[in-house]
């Protein structure tokens, strides 16, 4: 039996943060993965969804340029193929460069194959045993995949198949509008595909105000058909075997090909947890703490999309940090404190979230402000981006900042700042009193923070020089 001081089982965000910590300490280590190298943001999630969505964002926008001024752009087209081909070549351009800085030039400390517990701090490996003082389980997600959907075979497509294509469909069913359904959707119906949004919950991409939502469903439904609030149900067209079937509700929808973007699993049952003598609940998630990483007692951790806490790249990077520094310092254990929620979906406009959902604010402690982007900003009218909401948060006692939901154009730079401030407990006139330039879209963060003071200051607080710094 081989016997390791750590092992870590994924090369993923965290794994691969991990990795590059106990590489400076010490080489008694062995890293295992199955299947593919390179990260899920880098090889099918952000960086090739992001190229994809540069391109139909440019050939969108040239349709309107005749708003503008520039004239001709009726006579440019798209070629889907050279889109495809250069969303690969960024994807192979960044896994490569992932695999060739953290994973490459191990020998025999590089495994490759899939991991399981066989007993306490012992797994296995294509029939290797390995025992590990301290382990680190970083083994990711995979898409959640209905099993009757799988009947239609090779027409139905996840994030990890969608940019493997030469071409897009025709006609392409999106089932489920969260982040990635909802920028996949978009920029297919831009590069010329007749797309159709199903999302059984009556909003999309994850916002929770029915402000920014309802806005969101107008602009979005412009663009793609959209049926929310209702299952799909997939299955081969009987009439025409090149087809797909969907029902939704009351309507029946024929399409080439469905992509199912119905959220991502952690991959845990491969590992066997309960060999290894962990307890697991009726989902297969054994017991953590999101402030340590640490699996109840045990000299065994457990970080990024595997955990299913917050799903997403830079948060595997902070428990993969979380997760080898305890390992290392076990049995002492530090617990950190996690950082203030945030995401952002790339779509046009975007969406920012940040901190505290809406729908999570307790009414009798939270007050709430929304401010409409519509004509009510210089820049958004010049730019043609005024469009969209603004929804914030604050506790009506302490004043704080607690949340926003971000539905405009630049979400993702104002998300940032809000974060940010958010993080540093900072009151809504203490966020006023910073310096905000004219003419910006930051300045309709500015009106949506006036919005919000007046329902948590009186109006002897929100004097003409509130927003000012009093030096006598």
């Amino acid at each position: 039996m081989r016997k390791v001081k750590y092992a870590i089982v994924g090369a993923g965000t965290s794994g691969l943060t991990a990795l590059g910590e106990i590489r400076k300490h010490t080489d008694d280590f062995v890293i295992i993965n199955g299947g593919h190298y390179g990260t899920t943001c880098a090889r099918v999630g952000c960086m090739p969804s992001k190229a994809m969505i540069h391109s139909a964002n440019h050939y969108h926008e040239a349709k309107h340029f005749a708003d503008i001024g520039i004239n001709g752009a009726q006579s440019l087209s798209i070629d889907v193929s050279s889109v495809m081909t250069r969303v690969r070549g960024f994807r192979d351009r960044f896994t490569g460069g992932i695999i060739g800085s953290t994973t490459e030039n191990l020998g025999d400390k590089r495994i490759d194959g899939y991991a399981k517990f066989v007993g306490e701090m012992i797994l296995e490996v294509n029939g290797e045993q390995i025992q590990a003082e301290r382990i680190i389980l970083a083994t990711g997600s995979s898409p959640v995949i209905p099993a009757p959907w799988k009947s239609i075979g090779e027409k139905l497509l996840t994030s990890d198949e969608i940019f493997e294509l030469e071409t897009l469909p025709k006609r392409i069913a999106v089932i489920g509008l969260g982040v990635i359904g909802l920028e996949l959707g978009q920029s297919m119906a831009r590069l010329g595909c007749e797309v159709t949004g199903i999302e059984m919950l009556e909003t999309v991409g994850a916002l929770s105000s029915p402000e920014a939502i309802e806005k969101a469903k107008a602009l979005f439904g412009a663009e793609m058909g959209l049926h929310l609030g209702v299952a799909a149900q997939v299955m081969p067209n009987p009439e025409n075997e090149n087809e797909v079937l969907i029902k939704a509700g009351d309507k029946e929808i024929v399409v080439d090909a469905v992509l199912a973007s119905l959220g991502r699993r952690p991959n845990l049952a491969s590992l066997d947890l309960p060999a290894g003598g962990i307890s697991v609940d009726e989902r297969g998630m054994p017991t953590f703490d999101v402030h340590s990483a640490q699996i109840a007692d045990k000299s065994i951790f457990i970080a990024g999309d595997l955990n299913g806490y917050r799903q997403i790249l830079h948060e595997a990077g902070d428990e993969g940090r979380m997760a080898v520094y305890n390992a290392m310092n076990f049995p002492e254990i530090s617990r950190f404190e996690r950082k203030t929620a945030l995401g952002v979906a790339f779509t046009d406009p975007q969406i920012g979230l940040v901190g505290a959902r809406m729908s999570e604010c307790d009414e009798a402690t939270t007050a709430k402000a929304v401010f409409h982007l519509e004509r009510n900003n210089g820049r958004a009218i010049v730019n043609g981006t005024d469009r969209g909401t603004l929804v914030l948060a604050a506790n009506k006692e302490t004043k704080q900042l607690l949340g926003a939901e971000l539905f405009m154009a630049d979400a993702e730079h104002l998300a940032h700042m809000l974060a940010w401030v958010i993080q540093q407990k900072m009151t809504v006139m203490e966020v006023l009193r910073l310096p905000f330039y004219h003419p910006v879209m930051e300045e309709a963060l500015q009106s949506a923070l006036r919005n919000l003071a007046k329902e948590v200051y009186s109006d002897e607080e929100m004097g003409i020089t509130a927003e000012l710094t009093r030096l006598t």
